[in-house]
């Protein structure tokens, strides 16, 4: 099993955070990998949603938002390949400077991935602390 945890403090109320972090609609802009983010479907606080990442490739996963518990659980669901499973939990929590979020990452990939777990631990961390000093630029911005 493979586990990645990254954060940063956001200077922004928590709701504003909260809210343009779990906007999937917008992640194409959040996340520079993502071609396309759309929900597919919406019902109390599950999304089901597509992902486009700049290779090609697309998958759904599905995210519950627990706004008021200040944490938001993701997972993949279709197509698996190339993880065996992939779990997401986004943590919210304020502190003096802002709202730090962090993301912690449980995954185990697929034998037959061109990749193994170490080397794709690494290339999480390298795109979550760029990504998340998006999601704070935009945030702050707005």
């Amino acid at each position: 099993m493979a586990h990645t945890v990254n954060s940063i403090v956001i200077s922004a109320p928590y709701g504003k955070v909260f809210d343009l972090s779990n906007d999937i609609s917008r992640w194409k802009e959040f996340f520079k990998e993502y071609t396309e983010s759309d929900v597919l479907e919406e019902k109390d606080n599950k999304l089901i949603f597509k992902l486009t990442h700049e290779n090609g490739n697309s998958w759904k996963s599905q995210r519950l938002l627990f706004k008021e518990n200040k944490f938001a659980f993701a997972e993949r669901i279709e197509p698996m390949f190339p993880f065996e499973y992939m779990k997401i939990l986004w943590l919210y929590r304020e502190v003096p400077q802002g709202i730090e979020m962090k993301w912690i990452q449980d995954f185990k990939m697929d034998k037959g991935a061109k990749f193994n777990d170490a080397q794709v631990e690494e290339i999480i961390n390298k795109h979550s602390v760029e990504n998340l000093k998006r999601f704070k630029e935009i945030i702050e911005k707005e």
